[in-house]
């Protein structure tokens, strides 16, 4: 008999995430021979364009080809070519197009109008065979193969990573630092089953959620406050730390529920404050990350095991995955068939 439970999908391309992510690994030798293109064609700065989950994956990409590769990299806004039909200069300038299904129209005329320009053009998808991978000069293939799911859980993660061994290859890394992703990966959903399912429990009938964190982690935060969003129809914000004491904490009570992302590394150092600030405020903190356990005023923690920083957001979101999973279930909502949303985004 079929299983027709509700989230089925979700769950389980959330549980294949560790197979998919070791996979990718020993796969690297497609991302390097891209890598070794960029390398010898040095551009002058990065530009990276993206639509939804993808746009999260791009932001955590600045930060790396910005960090790692000291290069100026930007996100780009596809309405100023499809809309205003603007016409820069992108000549020596890489650009970096991350679409999960390769399928929209924004992104593939932004494309095809960057390498028209003189941008050297990398398209970053799940979808070898999509209209964007034949427009881009060169591809690269994030191998999580077919999603179900409505809400990108596998493709999301195996784009995080195949983004980190394409910057880690052009400055010459050997992919040190993910060489046992699969294993933290499977040991970050097998530890955080139980820390979940609490958090479930407590925040099943929150109001409005707010997510945040700094550096490299912005992306986990931007992502998870999708998920819960689009799955399970929380209001949900995200904001960096840093902005977030600019203004927007004023708005945080004791009835606001406040998920921390926080691990080691330089990002998580700068949290600090910050969560300190909504605590004083009366938030109800949940902290997800490998430093979560050093913040006295959470509520409830999620550890996530501990990694070099710049590889964190690939751990970090799995337990945000499944709370967004736990809760759509707990609210009563099907996340395989959110309503209005479709598994491919057509924009323009």
């Amino acid at each position: 008999m079929n299983d027709t439970s509700p989230g089925r999908h979700m769950a389980a391309e959330v549980a294949e995430q560790p197979d998919v992510l070791a996979a990718l690994v020993r796969a690297r030798s497609d991302i390097a021979a891209v890598a070794e293109t960029i390398a010898a064609r040095p551009p002058r700065f990065a530009l990276l364009a993206a639509r939804g989950s993808s746009d999260h994956a791009a932001l955590y990409a600045k930060y790396l080809v910005e960090v790692l590769l000291g290069l100026p990299t930007g996100l780009v806004s596809p309405s100023t070519t499809t809309l205003y039909h603007a016409e820069q200069d992108l000549t020596d300038v890489l650009l970096i197009s991350v679409s999960q299904s390769g399928g929209s129209y924004d992104l593939l005329e932004v494309t095809q109008a960057a390498r028209a320009r003189g941008a050297l053009t990398v398209a970053v998808t799940n979808t070898p065979s999509s209209p964007l991978q034949e427009a881009a000069e060169l591809s690269v293939d994030v191998r999580a193969g077919t999603e179900h799911a409505v809400a990108a859980t596998k493709t999301y993660t195996a784009t995080l990573l195949a983004l980190y061994l394409l910057v880690d290859a052009v400055r010459g890394g050997r992919a040190e630092h993910v060489a046992d992703i699969g294993e933290l990966a499977a040991r970050t959903l097998a530890g955080a089953e139980e820390d979940v399912e609490r958090a479930v429990e407590r925040y099943r009938f929150a109001d409005r959620i707010l997510t945040t964190a700094r550096g490299y982690s912005y992306a986990t935060a931007l992502e998870g406050a999708l998920k819960l969003a689009e799955t399970s129809y929380l209001p949900t914000r995200a904001y960096s730390g840093a902005d977030l004491l600019h203004g927007p904490v004023a708005a945080v009570d004791a009835e606001t529920a406040v998920l921390g992302i926080t691990s080691a590394g330089r990002g998580g150092e700068a949290m600090r404050d910050v969560l300190a600030a909504v605590s004083e405020r009366g938030a109800d903190l949940l902290c997800v990350g490998s430093a979560a356990r050093a913040v006295p005023s959470a509520a409830l923690t999620v550890p996530v095991p501990e990694s070099a920083e710049e590889v964190a957001p690939i751990l970090e979101v799995l337990p945000m995955q499944r709370l967004a999973l736990g809760l759509a279930l707990a609210r009563g909502v099907d996340p395989d068939q959110p309503r209005g949303l479709r598994k491919v985004t057509r924009t323009r």
